[in-house]
């Protein structure tokens, strides 16, 4: 049970959730509008882009080459290392709605300007979006809007550390973010609410900060039960990516299974034919798998615990597996690798009166809670 478990840290739930937060300080510096590139297509022919309302299309220096009229279609084209727009052309072509109107990309509207790029391999489509416009429609795609907004507030919060933060060290020359699971799901407006709107401008410009950078804020949905030191499962250890007891017992993944036959393990698997047994060699200290062996009727290997987890499209890599040859089961827990935030126990903290301050504290240890500033946003 869940009391239990936070009793035998020496720390009833009520009391923890009292004193989780009295290590934060909130600062109050000038805050300056921050802007994010990010990434909604790559490497495709062509791409329908339209504006909700009248738009000036420019070029790569940002000189205004033309109009297009609001709620009109227009298909833009990689044609010769170029992007083309109708009679415009260029390697980088810009789309800016006047009087805060929307743009159209590809199946939907999304806020800010549209970048279109021909880097030489197609095009690359391009959101370029303000910040806390960006986390509108990132806390709804992440979470379900449904939730207490305090669950919903620590969304936006780790969300926002997390985008700066990956901004701030991102190699990649033409945008910020990508827009799917590979950073955090970003769906346009599709995906804002009332709450969502409520949870970002009622925690706008903080972040959290370790040295006075943003940090690493990296979520999940369910850890089943307790949550990762982050050089058990990545690579090299942050003083606020520890392990906790998690409160995610509600979460509908919080015990799973599956079936598989050792057939259908060895064909997803490649080149060991049908598996007749699976050795689990190291797991981390809450159980996680980080290396197996796949012995088959036709060779063996060893592999990760996520290749495995990705190859039979498990939830987590926190599984045990029983069986043979005919049909292994594999008893797991959770959802995601376990690291940081637990969206589902964060909704449960939520529904206990616990608020995103003390969520926040919870999952992530040693930080501060900053408001942004230039320093903040771009160290």
């Amino acid at each position: 049970m869940i009391f239990s478990q936070a009793q035998a840290m020496g720390k009833p739930l009520t009391t923890l959730l009292s004193s989780l937060f009295l290590w934060l300080l909130l600062l109050a510096p000038a805050q300056a509008a921050t802007f994010l590139k990010i990434a909604l297509k790559e490497d495709v022919k062509q791409v329908a882009v339209g504006s909700s309302t009248d738009a000036v299309i420019k070029d790569a220096a940002g000189n205004p080459v033309g109009k297009i009229d609001g709620m009109s279609s227009w298909r833009a084209v990689s044609r010769k290392n170029q992007v083309q727009l109708e009679s415009w052309t260029g390697s980088q072509l810009w789309i800016d709605p006047q009087k805060n109107g929307y743009v159209w990309i590809g199946d939907r509207w999304y806020r800010g300007e549209t970048q279109l790029v021909n880097d030489g391999s197609d095009l690359t489509v391009i959101n370029r979006v303000e910040l806390e416009d960006y986390l509108y429609s990132v806390v709804g795609g992440e979470m379900p809007t449904s939730w207490p907004i305090e669950a919903l507030k620590a969304q936006a919060v780790a969300a926002r550390s997390y985008a700066l933060h990956e901004s701030n060290r991102s190699g990649n020359q033409l945008y910020d973010l990508e827009s799917t699971t590979a950073s955090q799901v970003y769906k346009g407006i599709k995906s804002e609410t009332r709450s969502t709107h409520e949870a970002v401008n009622s925690t706008e410009g903080q972040v959290l900060t370790y040295g006075g950078k943003p940090i690493l804020a990296v979520f999940h949905s369910s850890s089943g039960g307790h949550t990762e030191n982050v050089e058990d499962v990545w690579s090299r250890p942050l003083p606020y990516l520890k392990s906790v007891v998690d409160y995610d017992h509600t979460a509908p993944v919080y015990e799973w299974q599956k079936a598989l036959s050792g057939r259908e393990i060895g064909y997803r698997l490649g080149n060991v034919g049908s598996v007749r047994s699976i050795i689990l060699q190291q797991v981390t200290p809450q159980g996680r798998i980080k290396r197996l062996k796949v012995v088959g009727d036709q060779g063996s290997k060893t592999i990760s615990g996520q290749t495995f987890r990705k190859a039979l499209d498990l939830r987590s890599t926190l599984f045990q597996v029983d069986g043979n040859t005919q049909r292994f089961i594999i008893s797991g827990r959770g959802f995601g690798h376990g690291i940081g935030l637990s969206q589902w126990g964060a909704n449960y903290l939520a529904t206990q009166g616990a608020n995103y301050r003390q969520i926040l504290g919870h999952y992530y240890q040693n930080v501060k809670l900053s408001l942004i500033d230039t320093e903040v946003a771009r160290n």
